[in-house]
């Protein structure tokens, strides 16, 4: 069985047929799944969304493309809804996103302070989204050491992975570990210690191949598996329940 560690199966590319994939995703060895928030709008629609189903789970929190709207009252939004939905099981999704730099910096650093902080007071795991910010992202972190959590769809070296892990994270591949061009991701893969990897579809987002370019699903997952099977010379299923253990201690589940 497999757990989905981070998939937005509340966006609006699942509107077609949300209800008949969420249905099947027992069938498709999937049995946990987790939807972190984007943003306080997708934070709720996560939220109600896991209360339907009983190996669906959420996270609420506005991503560095959001974080513009990262206020008191947000946060105090946030709070109550993780104090009230036992199906909210972190924070996320935060962090830094440098790429494109459509929100500024210093506005995303301090929405990911803001969002460290509550996750701290909650005593919540954090799930970490961080693009082309490493730098800033583990100054962050550094200052909030008693939080952790998951860096999803890693994109940093193998030495800060290592770093990460010693503090006590997980690290996340999505359907990237797959593509021919994916040296570091596979490196990363190869070298950490097993029981700090989890798998992660991103959908509707990074689908593996052979489906690179369409929509993604958690139902695409075991292509990351094997994957990863084949980097650690292990059989698939050791790598499924190895994975599924992971993100159920993440997530406290």
């Amino acid at each position: 069985m497999l757990f989905d560690t981070h998939a937005h199966l509340d966006d609006r590319a699942f509107d077609a047929d949300r209800a008949e994939l969420l249905a099947s995703l027992p069938e498709q060895n999937l049995a946990l799944v987790m939807n972190p928030g984007c943003s306080l709008a997708s934070s709720r629609n996560a939220a109600a969304l896991a209360a339907q189903y009983s190996y669906l789970y959420a996270a609420v929190g506005s991503h560095p493309d959001a974080a513009d709207e990262v206020t008191d009252a947000v946060l105090d939004e946030y709070r109550k809804l993780c104090k009230r939905n036992l199906k909210i099981k972190a924070i996320g999704e935060i962090g830094l996103d440098y790429h494109y730099e459509d929100i500024p910096r210093d506005i995303q650093q301090r929405a990911f302070r803001a969002q460290m902080a509550l996750a701290q007071e909650l005593k919540l795991p954090v799930i970490v989204h961080e693009r082309e910010a490493h730098a800033d992202g583990m100054a962050v972190i550094q200052d909030f050491p008693e939080v952790t959590g998951v860096f999803h769809c890693y994109s940093g070296s193998a030495e800060m992975a290592r770093q990460l892990v010693d503090r006590g994270w997980y690290i996340g591949f999505t359907g990237v570990l797959t593509f021919k061009n994916a040296r570091k991701a596979v490196e990363v893969a190869a070298t950490l210690p097993l029981e700090r990897i989890v798998l992660e579809t991103d959908c509707p987002y990074m689908a593996p191949e052979p489906f690179r370019g369409k929509r993604n699903d958690p139902g695409k997952l075991i292509r990351m598996a094997e994957k990863l099977a084949e980097i650690r010379g292990l059989p698939v299923e050791e790598i499924q329940l190895i994975t599924l253990e992971n993100g159920k201690r993440l997530y406290r589940i």
